[in-house]
This record gives C-alpha cells, structure tokens and sequence, in this order.
C-alpha cells in the first residue's frame, strides 16, 4: 500500500507508552490511542488502578509498566523493561505537577523535585525510545504541560518555572529529531476535570474561606467556552498529534483550554 493511502489517523503496528496512564489525561490519551489500533503500554506508580485502567482499553495486546516519577532511576528501568519486548514509536510524557503556592514561598528543594520529576525523566524516556523512532523513521513524542508555558498561571509558581523549561526542551528535541521523521509537540490543557483539578480547586478553597464547588465555577467562568475541560478532550488533541496526519506539525504548543489562555 503506498504512502497515499494510509489512513491519516490510523495507528496499527505502533507502540505507544503513556505516563500517568492510569487515571485523568494520561489514561484518556491511551484510550484514543488505542482506539486508533496502537498497542498501548500503561507507566504509571499503582499496579491496581493500571489494571483497572487496562481493563477500558480497546482492542488487544496493551500492557502495564510501573514506575514513581518521583524516582528517574525506577523509570529509567521501567522503558528498558518495556523495550525488551519491542521498540516505542509514540511516547507521550505525562506527570502530575507539584503543588500550588507562591513563587516567593517555594524552597530550593521543590524545583529539584519538579525538575526532576518533569523534565529529567522526560529525557530518559526519550532518549530510551529514539533509537526505535530512528529505526522505524517514524516517531510521535508529546508532551503534556500547561497552559502556564504561553501565560504564567497566579499561585502555580514552581510549576510555571518548570513547564517553561520542559516547551523549551521539547522544542530543542524537536529541532533535532525532525530529520528522521519524529515529531516532538507539547498539549496544553487548561483547568481540566481531574483529581489533580480537585485538589488545587480544594487548596485554593481553603486558603481564600470559599468552597471548592466556588473556586470551579470561578475556574470555567474564566474560559471562553464557560467550563472545564474534560479528559477525553485533551486526549483527543494528542492522539490527532501522535496520528500520521500530523506528520508536519512539530515543535509546537497547542492550549487545549477553552479559549482561555490570552496570549495566541
């Protein structure tokens, strides 16, 4: 079949490793993925929910690897298990981001953790699977940051440090990998209905004497489209970025987020 006829957005024959894939955006992302044919590999730190998670994906031949972000070295021998059994052509880099508070307040110790967890083991995941990208002359790395990268969030002020450093990173990657087919693009979700949404809207809460349900409603009122996000949503943007069809778009960010961010 020639070039010209394959289906822009099918994934059949690829391998995808998701981080974070066992609840949230993570696991949205590999259920579209999967949904598209590709055989999904699941990394995330608890075995009992990835099987849970496992257990919604479609079609067959997907697997669970298990890793703590906070710990490089386990995820580094995490993707050296997984590649064992076959090169990775999509990877998407997903982790749960630090806590909220002030820049001001934040210690020395809270950039570490974060830029280890983010932006190290983004590059030890990448590196383990370029070699089977180049092999295949075909690769999709995306990168799930945040809207904080195009506008600074208020409150969220280690995380704003190190999402500027990790677009920085992916759009060096992609500058460089280019050549052998593999593009490397960063999603942007906007305040999204997740577990990772509830906790900061409960701190927020606390920390200002209102509610939850209050600073959401505050949240969706702030986005053009008048509300949250929803997982899947997020993981439709990146499986369209991890399909053929976006073979020519690479080094980007893409704001999925309603509208909200003000920057274009």
């Amino acid at each position: 079949m020639s070039e010209h006829h394959v289906l822009p957005l099918d994934l059949r024959g690829k391998r995808a490793l998701v981080c974070g894939a066992s609840q949230g955006i993570g696991l949205a992302a590999a259920q579209q993925l999967a949904g598209l044919g590709a055989q999904v590999i699941l990394l995330a730190r608890n075995l009992d929910r990835l099987n849970s998670a496992l257990d919604t994906l479609p079609g067959e031949g997907h697997a669970v690897a298990i890793a703590n972000f906070h710990q490089p070295e386990a995820v580094s021998h995490a993707v050296a298990e997984v590649l064992t059994s076959g090169d990775i052509h999509i990877l998407v880099n997903n982790s749960g981001g630090p806590a909220g508070g002030p820049i001001t307040e934040a210690d020395e110790e809270a950039f570490l953790t974060t830029f280890n967890q983010h932006l190290i083991n983004n590059q030890i995941l990448a590196r383990a699977v370029l070699p089977g990208m180049q092999r295949a002359s075909w690769g999709r790395i995306v990168n799930v940051i945040s809207t904080s990268v195009k506008a600074p969030l208020v409150g969220l002020g280690v995380s704003n440090t190190i999402r500027g450093a990790v677009a920085n990173w992916a759009k060096t990657w992609a500058n460089e990998v280019g050549i052998h087919g593999i593009t490397v693009n960063n999603v942007l979700p906007g305040a999204t209905n997740t577990a990772r949404l509830t906790s900061l809207a409960k701190a927020k809460a606390e920390a200002s004497g209102t509610t939850p349900e209050v600073v959401l409603a505050g949240m969706a009122s702030k986005a053009p489209a008048g509300r949250v996000g929803q997982p899947e949503e997020i993981g439709y943007a990146i499986a369209f970025l991890c399909s053929p069809a976006a073979g020519y778009i690479s080094g980007i960010n893409l704001p999925v987020d309603g509208g909200r961010t003000p920057s274009l």
